[in-house]
């Protein structure tokens, strides 16, 4: 697949926001993305590594839009936060936003899209809208789907034995990509929460058991 370089975002503390997109047009696309939580690293190295075997492929015929690191502040100082110390995923405009946090690390910003790193990433979605979007996380594994694409997580799951649900029981997300693609661009919202780093398990070894499936899923018709 032959990927462009787009022109990049900016964050708060002045850093780049890279994103590549597949050359041509099209109506829609597939969005991969990850670095929304600066320090989970594992859903980072997890879309690097797809990445850069989706780049080798000649036989994949998608219309992508890759955003490896969204809050590139965050990610350099192993913040969940950006730089404002907001959570990007609390700061959506998607109808649900609340000025309450639960915790300090939840908290949404002064107004929704407040942030400069997701004014970029509504920017892209304006000019190439999005058809689904895959998420990159890490937390418990999980595979949360928002809209229509239970399909998607089901088939992963076959793959990694992740749970797959669509609502979070005890875990509000308000002003969260997952509200806000539905809702706003009828797109469906893949959030894929990947094991976090522990002693006996390294950025490898995560890629690894998620690796066959990933590779399946972009070789297949569900995207």
């Amino acid at each position: 697949m032959n990927f462009i370089d787009l022109k990049p975002g900016t964050s708060v503390e002045g850093e780049n926001i890279e994103a590549f997109k597949t050359e041509g047009k099209a109506k829609k696309y597939v969005y991969l993305m990850a670095g929304t939580h600066g320090d989970e690293v594992e859903g980072v190295y997890v879309v690097k590594q797809l990445f850069e075997w989706l780049k080798a492929q000649v036989d994949i015929e998608l219309n992508m839009v890759v955003i490896p690191v969204l809050n590139p502040d965050g990610y350099r100082n192993a913040t969940r936060v950006n730089a404002n110390g907001v959570d990007l995923n609390r700061n959506y405009d998607s109808g649900t936003w609340s000025s309450e946090a639960r915790e300090e690390k939840y908290y949404p910003g002064t107004e929704p899209l407040s942030e400069p790193e997701n004014k970029f990433l509504i920017g892209l979605f304006e000019k190439f809208p999005p058809k689904v979007i895959l998420s990159f996380h890490s937390w418990k594994p999980m595979i949360n789907y928002n809209g229509d694409c239970k399909e998607i997580a089901e088939f992963l799951s076959q793959y990694n034995g992740y749970v797959t649900c669509d609502d979070i029981e005890g875990h509000p997300t308000p002003g969260s990509l997952g509200d806000l693609g539905p809702k706003k661009y009828s797109s469906p919202v893949l959030t894929f929460e990947c094991p976090v780093l522990n002693d006996e398990l390294n950025l490898k070894q995560i890629w690894q058991e998620n690796e066959a499936g990933l590779k399946a899923l972009f070789q297949s018709d569900l995207l």
